[in-house]
């Protein structure tokens, strides 16, 4: 009968207790904190606003309607409820127009971070465990890559290919992937040494099989939980770099072209520019309370190792 490596390898847990993997924990830990709700709460009432109003409203975010331009906010004299953010120096809905950039943002966000992680990660986990030429080739990599700053690399590749959604996502991802390569790579140093592994070894496994289904389970996760901050921080990348005019272009709306049209007119109509902004900073709060009460549980329940 043959005997698979990765069953005997892998104990089973003695108790209930034990039976939890260290993310359900974390997860559970982080959710116990009031912060945690309220960023999620936060997040829920604005993405799901975000997804269904654009398709329950008849106007248009791109298109032109200079009689109702500059129109104020509804809490100021003149505005009406039909423009509850006002309007911009075209006449387009400001309400329509946030959430739409709230769209684009988190779409290039998440998945910057989602790409970033799985790269980095395997990058690192192959890295730490092979060693030796491997290790050496793809960490001088890793060093090139972080060597150049992000401004650099977003201007040399959005200036050869037209800024997109896709583009901009790329440049996210490129900026960060190796900060995860390396993380991995040193706590997957640490793990090719244990006895699992070895027992893994002896018994036939193979790398690949080692790498992700035995060492990749007990390393992945409590990096993956750094993932979350990392999501506040592709935003504020993508809003400026759509400020200073190589993020996605117009007239598809984001937060950066939006607040840098606005800024023109911050005397005269300074809603323009600011309803975006707090559109902006009421999706980077929920994100960071989720991300803090999550990274104080990860230290909580794993000790802070990573």
């Amino acid at each position: 009968m043959l005997i698979d490596p990765v069953t005997v390898v892998t104990a089973v847990p003695a108790d209930k207790t034990a039976a939890v993997s260290p993310g359900r924990r974390v997860w559970r830990t982080a959710y116990a904190e009031p912060q945690f709700r309220v960023g999620l709460v936060l997040l829920v009432i604005l993405i799901a606003t975000a997804l269904i109003f654009p398709h329950l409203t008849s106007m248009s975010a791109t298109k032109m309607a200079v009689l109702e331009r500059f129109k104020p906010p509804f809490f100021l004299s003149g505005g009406t409820w039909l423009h509850p953010l006002g309007t911009d120096q075209l006449g387009r809905d400001l309400f329509l127009r946030s959430l739409i950039g709230l769209q684009n943002a988190l779409l290039i966000s998440v998945s910057a971070v989602i790409i970033m992680f799985v790269f980095g990660a395997v990058i690192g986990l192959f890295s730490g465990y092979y060693g030796g030429w491997i290790d050496t080739v793809l960490m001088r990599i890793t060093d090139a890559q972080l060597a150049v700053p992000v401004i650099i690399l977003a201007i040399t590749i959005l200036t050869v290919r037209r800024p997109s959604v896709e583009t901009v996502t790329l440049v996210l991802a490129l900026s960060g992937w190796p900060a995860y390569a390396r993380v991995t790579r040193s706590v997957t140093l640490s793990e090719r040494q244990r006895e699992y592994v070895r027992g893994a070894k002896i018994l036939g496994a193979s790398d690949l099989r080692i790498i992700f289904q035995l060492i990749a389970p007990n390393v992945l996760p409590p990096i993956a939980f750094v993932a979350v901050l990392d999501i506040a921080r592709m935003m504020i990348f993508e809003a400026i770099l759509g400020f200073i005019g190589i993020g996605v272009q117009p007239p598809t709306p984001t937060f950066g072209n939006i607040i840098a049209d606005g800024q023109k007119y911050l005397i005269n109509a300074w809603w323009v520019a600011t309803m975006p902004g707090a559109f902006l900073f009421a999706a980077l709060l929920g994100i960071n309370l989720i991300g803090t009460s999550v990274e104080q549980a990860r230290n909580k329940v794993l000790g802070g190792t990573i």
